[in-house]
C-alpha cells in the first residue's frame, strides 16, 4: 500500500466519531488559538496608551520674567492634556503617591514648584535646568515604565527647546541691542576725533607760543641777569661814595676847628683826596646811566613775556572743550613771569619814581667831580674855602646815604626779578618740552581716534541686527538644530506585524507537536505489514503535514481578514509557512519516532533552544554567547528572517536560503524517520516493556 494512501486512511480515522472528529477540530484550531489571539491581544499597544492611567502634578508656582509672568507648568499641562498621549488624571503630589502605590496610576510625571524658576533663569546670569520628576512602580507592570521614559525623554526634549528658544532670543535681542550700542559709539567716536582734532591744533599752537615765551624769558632772564651786574656795580659804587662822604663829612666836622692849620699843613694830602672823589664821582655817573639806559627795556621784556604767557594759558586753560594736563606748570610760569615783570617795574617806577633824585645825585655827583677838581685845584686854597666846602659836604654825604640805600634796593629788587626770571625760562623751557610732546601724543590720539571711530563703523556692520521675523526662525534652528528624521525600510505598520515572524512559527511548531501527541509518528499498519522503512516515514509525515497546510491557512485568514495583518508578498507567505509546517512536522516526527515518549520532551526542549535564539523579540546579537553560537544551526532562525522580508518587504535572499535550510532539514529529518522505521521493524524487550509510556 502507498503512503498517500497510507496516510488518507491514517487521517481518515479521525472522521469515525464526534470526538475524534473534535480532536481533529482542536488540532486545526489550536495554532489559531496560540499565534493569532497572542498576536491580537499586543497588536498596536503603543496606538492605545491613551487607556493608562498617568497622574498629571502640577506644583509649579511660576515666575516672572522682564515684566512677563511665566507659567511653563501651565503650559505644559495644557499641552500635554491635548496630546492624549496618555489618559492624564490632574492630582496632587499626595494623590499621586497613593495611586501609584496602589495601582490607581501605572505612572505619575511631576513639574515641581520651581519649574518655570529654573527655566526663566536660562536667560539669566545664573543659568539652572529644570527637572520633570518621573516615577514609576515597576510592581505594577514593568513595559510601562519603559514605555514611559521613551514618551517623557519626548516631553523632557519640547519642554528644553521651548527653554532655548526662550534664551537664544534674549541672545538675539542682545545682539540687536549690541549693534545700536556700537553705532552710537562709533557716532560718539566721530565727534571724539573732530574734538581732538581741534586739541591737537590747539597743542600746536601751544607749542609755537611756548618756543616764542622760551626766547622771551630766556632774553628776558639775561637783560635782568645784565642788570643786576649793573645794579651791583652802583651799589658799590654809592656805597664807596657815601662811605667816602661819610667819613669825609666826619673828617671835616671833626677838623673844622683844626682844618685850617692842617689844610696848610696837608695842602698836598687834601689835593690827591680831592682827585680821588673826582675820579669816585666820575665813575658812578657812567654807571647811574647804564641802569637808566637798561631798565626799561628789562621791564618791557619782562612784561611782553608775562603777558604772552597770560595768553597762552588763556588758549589752553580757560576753554573747557579741551582741557590740558600742562595748565599747571603754565600757570606756575605765569605767575612767576608776572612777578618777573612786576619786579621790573617797580625798577623801572624805582628809576621813574628817583629819577629827579638820579638827576640831582648826577647833577651833584657832577658837582662834586668838577668842585673836587677845583679843590684839587685850588688846594693850595683850601682854607678860604674851608666853611663852604663843610656845609656842602654834609649835604653831599646825606645826598650820597639815599642814593646808597636805593641802589640797594634797587640790586636786591633786581635779583629777585633776575632768580624769578631764570625760573620762568626753565619754567617755560619745561612748558615748551611738555607742548611739544603734547602735540606728538595728541597727533597719534587724532590718528588713533579717527582708527577708533572706523574700527566701530565696521564693528557695528558686522554686528547683526535681526529683525523679529529673522530672530524668530533663528531661535527656533538653534533651539532644535537636530532634526531626527527617520526614513524606515519595509516598515512595520504596527508591533503585531513586527511580531508576526516570530510567533507565526512557534505556532505551526505547537500544531505539528500536538498533532503528533494524536497521530503515531510510525503508520502502524504499515510497520505491521513490513513496509519498506520510507514508505513508513512517509505515511507517518504526510498526514500532520496536511494538517499543518490547514492550520497554516486558517491561521493566516484569520490574521489577515479578522486581526489585520497586511503581507507584501501575501501567496509567497502563505507558500513558505506550507514549507515551515511540514519541516517542522518531519522534525518533530524523526524525535517522536527515534525517542519514543522521551522525544516529546526533547520537542519541547528544541522548541525552547529556537525561541531563544532566533532574535524575534531583540537582536540575537544582544543575546549570551551561547545563542549566539546556535542561532546559525536552527531551523526557526531561518524562518524569522525569511518572514520578515515575507511580510513586511525588502530583499528575498533570506527567504531562499531558508527556503534551501527547511528542505534539507526536512530531507535529513525524513531520512532519520525512515532510519527509525527500520529499528521499529525489529522487535526487542525494551518496546515489549518501555521503560516510559506516554
Amino acid at each position: 500500500m502507498r503512503s498517500p494512501r497510507l496516510a488518507f486512511l491514517e487521517l481518515r480515522r479521525f472522521g469515525r466519531g464526534r470526538l475524534p472528529r473534535a480532536a481533529l477540530v482542536a488540532l486545526l484550531v489550536l495554532p489559531l488559538l496560540y499565534g493569532a489571539l497572542y498576536l491580537w491581544s499586543f497588536w498596536d499597544p503603543y496606538g492605545r496608551l491613551d487607556r493608562i492611567p498617568v497622574a498629571l502634578v502640577n506644583d509649579d508656582r511660576g515666575a516672572t520674567v522682564d515684566g512677563r509672568r511665566l507659567t511653563a507648568g501651565d503650559d505644559l499641562t495644557r499641552e500635554l492634556l491635548k496630546s492624549k498621549v496618555f489618559d492624564w488624571h490632574e492630582v496632587s503630589a499626595a494623590e499621586a503617591r497613593r495611586g501609584l502605590e496602589d495601582g490607581t496610576y501605572h505612572l505619575s510625571l511631576t513639574m515641581p514648584a520651581d519649574f518655570s524658576r529654573r527655566i526663566a533663569s536660562s536667560a539669566g546670569d545664573s543659568p539652572e535646568t529644570s527637572a520633570l520628576q518621573v516615577h514609576t512602580n515597576d510592581a505594577n507592570n514593568y513595559v510601562v515604565g519603559q514605555i514611559a521614559r521613551t514618551v517623557f525623554s519626548e516631553v523632557r526634549a519640547a519642554a528644553s527647546t521651548r527653554a532655548s528658544r526662550s534664551y537664544l532670543d534674549k541672545i538675539f535681542v542682545s545682539f540687536s541691542d549690541i549693534h545700536d550700542k556700537t553705532v552710537e559709539a562709533a557716532d560718539g567716536a566721530d565727534r571724539l576725533k573732530g574734538g581732538i582734532g581741534k586739541a591737537e591744533r590747539g597743542s600746536r599752537d601751544l607749542a609755537d607760543g611756548l618756543t616764542r615765551a622760551k626766547k622771551g624769558s630766556s632774553e628776558l632772564s639775561k637783560g635782568l641777569s645784565r642788570l643786576h651786574t649793573g645794579a651791583r656795580s652802583l651799589e658799590t659804587g654809592s656805597q664807596q661814595v657815601a662811605d667816602g662822604t661819610r667819613a669825609l663829612a666826619e673828617k671835616i666836622n671833626a677838623l673844622d676847628g683844626t682844618v685850617g692849620p692842617f689844610l696848610r699843613k696837608n695842602e698836598k694830602s687834601i689835593g690827591d683826596s680831592a682827585r680821588q672823589v673826582a675820579d669816585s664821582a666820575r665813575t658812578i655817573r657812567r654807571t647811574l646811566g647804564t641802569l637808566v639806559e637798561q631798565a626799561p627795556k628789562t621791564a618791557e621784556d619782562a612784561r611782553s613775556a608775562s603777558t604772552a604767557l597770560d595768553g597762552v594759558h588763556a588758549r589752553r586753560c580757560d576753554e573747557p572743550e579741551t582741557p590740558d594736563d600742562a595748565c599747571a606748570d603754565l600757570r606756575q610760569a605765569k605767575e612767576a613771569a608776572a612777578t618777573a615783570a612786576k619786579t621790573a617795574d617797580d625798577v623801572g617806577t624805582l628809576i621813574a619814581d628817583n629819577s629827579g633824585t638820579l638827576k640831582k645825585l648826577d647833577a651833584r655827583l657832577a658837582t662834586l667831580e668838577e668842585r673836587a677838581q677845583a679843590l684839587a685845584d685850588r688846594a693850595p686854597h683850601l682854607s678860604e674855602d674851608l666853611d663852604d666846602a663843610v656845609r656842602k659836604i654834609n649835604k653831599l654825604n646825606e645826598g650820597a646815604v639815599k642814593v646808597a640805600e636805593g641802589a640797594k634796593k634797587l640790586r636786591a629788587g633786581i635779583g629777585t626779578a633776575g632768580t624769578g626770571a631764570s625760573d620762568l625760562d626753565k619754567g617755560v623751557g619745561r612748558l615748551e618740552t611738555g607742548a611739544i610732546d603734547l602735540k606728538g601724543g595728541m597727533y597719534k590720539l587724532v590718528d588713533g581716534s579717527g582708527r577708533l571711530a572706523g574700527g566701530l563703523h565696521d564693528g557695528a556692520e558686522r554686528i547683526p541686527d535681526y529683525d523679529k521675523e529673522e530672530r524668530d526662525r533663528r531661535t527656533a534652528v538653534m533651539a532644535d538644530p537636530v532634526q531626527l528624521t527617520s526614513r524606515p525600510l519595509h516598515q512595520a505598520p504596527n508591533y503585531g506585524t513586527g511580531f508576526a515572524p516570530y510567533f507565526i512559527p512557534l505556532s505551526l511548531w505547537v500544531g505539528a507537536m500536538v498533532a503528533y501527541m494524536l497521530i503515531p509518528p510510525l503508520n502502524r499498519r504499515a510497520l505491521a505489514v513490513g513496509a519498506s522503512s520510507w514508505r513508513i516515514a512517509l505515511a507517518g509525515w504526510l498526514p500532520v503535514a496536511a494538517i499543518g497546510v490547514l492550520q497554516t491557512a486558517a491561521l493566516m485568514a484569520v490574521l489577515h481578514w479578522a486581526v489585520g495583518l497586511e503581507m507584501a508578498r501575501a501567496g509567497g507567505t502563505i507558500a513558505f509557512l506550507f514549507l515551515v509546517a511540514a519541516c517542522f512536522g518531519a522534525i518533530i516526527q524523526w524525535l517522536n519516532a527515534r525517542f519514543g515518549p522521551a522525544g516529546r520532551i526533547l520537542v519541547l526542549a528544541l522548541l525552547m533552544l529556537q525561541l531563544t535564539s532566533a532574535g524575534g523579540t531583540y537582536p540575537v546579537q544582544t543575546s549570551p554567547g551561547f545563542f549566539n553560537a546556535i542561532h546559525p544551526f536552527l531551523p526557526m532562525s531561518h524562518v524569522v528572517d525569511a518572514l520578515r522580508r515575507l511580510i513586511t518587504g525588502g530583499d528575498l535572499g533570506p527567504v531562499w536560503l531558508a527556503c534551501a535550510v527547511l528542505t534539507g532539514f526536512t530531507a535529513a529529518a525524513l531520512a532519520l524517520t525512515a532510519l527509525a522505521a527500520r529499528r521499529r521493524q525489529v522487535w526487542t524487550l525494551n518496546r515489549l516493556h518501555p521503560e516510559l509510556s506516554l
